[in-house]
């Protein structure tokens, strides 16, 4: 699972998740992409099971990008704790995702193959995304 190494601070606050996305918007490093049309909070487990469909689906070939990573930390309180006494224990770690973000890039596959690949993995996603392709220009 991707988590940060080291934080400056242990817990965030929950933040606005409103707005598009100001970077991370283009097409890269690869030929083809799966974009955010959506907002929402991707984890860790879901990054992973997305990233294995597609590299199952290519047959490990071409080359795959991930361009979100989950630096936020998600809290939660045990089930039958009392309120107060503080915020909970982390309990995993959300990549923050707006509309427009690319969230893989792939190259090294034909357009078909890809075009498959992101639609398998776009069911492993909380967020609703569209298959992109670099503009040859």
């Amino acid at each position: 699972m991707l988590q940060p190494k080291k934080r400056k601070y242990f817990k965030d606050f929950r933040g606005k998740r409103r707005g598009m996305a100001s970077r991370g918007r283009e097409i890269d490093f690869g030929e083809y992409g799966l974009k955010s049309i959506d907002s929402g909070w991707v984890s860790s487990r879901q990054i992973e099971a997305a990233r294995r469909t597609i590299t199952h689906h290519t047959k490990r070939g071409g080359k795959l990008w991930t361009r979100i990573f989950p630096d936020k930390p998600i809290t939660k309180k045990a089930a039958g704790a009392r309120m107060g006494g503080g915020k909970g224990d982390i309990e995993q770690y959300v990549a923050v995702v707006r509309p427009g973000m690319v969230l893989f890039e792939l190259a090294g596959t034909s357009v078909i193959e890809a075009r498959e690949a992101m639609r398998k993995a776009a069911h492993k996603l909380p967020v609703l995304t569209k298959f992109i392709e670099k503009h040859r220009g």
